[in-house]
């Protein structure tokens, strides 16, 4: 395929836009102001949230348009495309730590680290209550970033040297996120990527501990295979969740959801206990009457 001068141009033109954009929303990171005219870049304003120095947790999804994360034996490398890897990777920089749950650390050995983008690499967390995590997970591997392993009361502490073990209580048989993001903040990470898996995701999501919800949404259907998130039920519409979001098509064909979760924190579960408050109120009221 011949590619004309004013294409190559234009592409110059974007690839320039987008480096700008991202030195602009780094400078961010470290407190510095973000010119205007990069401010109203679309990417550039949609990552400026995370970039800007105060509290916040982002989780992140990659699924198919069927809402998949993997087929049925676990393989997702790679559901999305560059530019979504890209976007992730991004976020990695742009925070204090990453977490994930002690399943992704098992079975994908993932590393969290940046090196798709300039930035360095945050702090790795993994969720790990029994301390089932390999010892030799890249994820704890000396590299210069902190590691830490979040343990349940009485479980060993992590051996490997340079690994901080913090203990939280199990609260029905799980370390509740709320317990998480307090604890790490504590330690000084107050801006968290929630990376997976889905069940981490879902459980950060369910708990209203998530502040934006990044779910990128590739082009291609798998059919069948792991689900993303997984919430509680709902009786009707009325009771989904429905935050403000924007989306944003990248190269390749990914779709990128950004959905601000603070918009609609508890609306679907403190809207399924006011309908079972008003059902047991209308039950107690029909048993009145007839009782009278």
């Amino acid at each position: 395929m011949t590619v004309s001068a004013g294409s190559q141009r234009d592409a110059d033109g974007r690839d320039r836009e987008a480096a700008d954009a991202w030195a602009a929303v780094r400078a961010a990171r470290h407190g510095a102001t973000v010119p205007a005219a990069l401010e109203g870049a679309e990417l550039c304003r949609m990552l400026l949230p995370v970039a800007r120095p105060r509290a916040l947790v982002v989780a992140q999804l990659g699924q198919s348009l069927d809402g998949r994360i993997a087929t049925v034996t676990g393989a997702s490398h790679f559901i999305n495309g560059p530019a979504g890897i890209d976007h992730l990777h991004r976020l990695r920089a742009l925070v204090d730590a990453v977490v994930v749950g002690v399943g992704t650390v098992c079975a994908d050995d993932c590393r969290l680290t940046v090196r798709r983008v300039e930035g360095a690499s945050p702090a790795r967390v993994v969720i790990d209550p029994g301390g089932r995590a390999p010892l030799d997970a890249q994820i704890f591997a000396d590299d210069g970033a902190r590691r830490l392993t979040i343990r349940a009361e009485g479980v060993p502490r992590c051996p490997i040297a340079g690994v901080e073990t913090v203990h939280l209580p199990l609260s029905a048989g799980r370390i509740a996120p709320g317990d998480v993001v307090a604890a790490l903040a504590r330690r000084g990470l107050r801006r968290l990527l929630i990376e997976g898996g889905a069940t981490t995701v879902s459980a950060f999501v369910a708990a209203e501990a998530v502040d934006r919800l990044h779910v990128m949404v590739a082009p291609l259907i798998v059919g069948s295979g792991r689900q993303g998130l997984t919430l509680a039920p709902v009786r009707d519409l009325a009771f989904a969740w429905r935050p403000q979001a924007a989306a944003y098509p990248l190269p390749g064909g990914d779709v990128l959801m950004d959905c601000d979760m603070r918009t609609c924190a508890g609306g679907s579960a403190r809207g399924e206990e006011q309908a079972d408050e008003r059902d047991q109120d209308d039950a107690r009221r029909r048993r009145l009457h007839a009782d009278g």
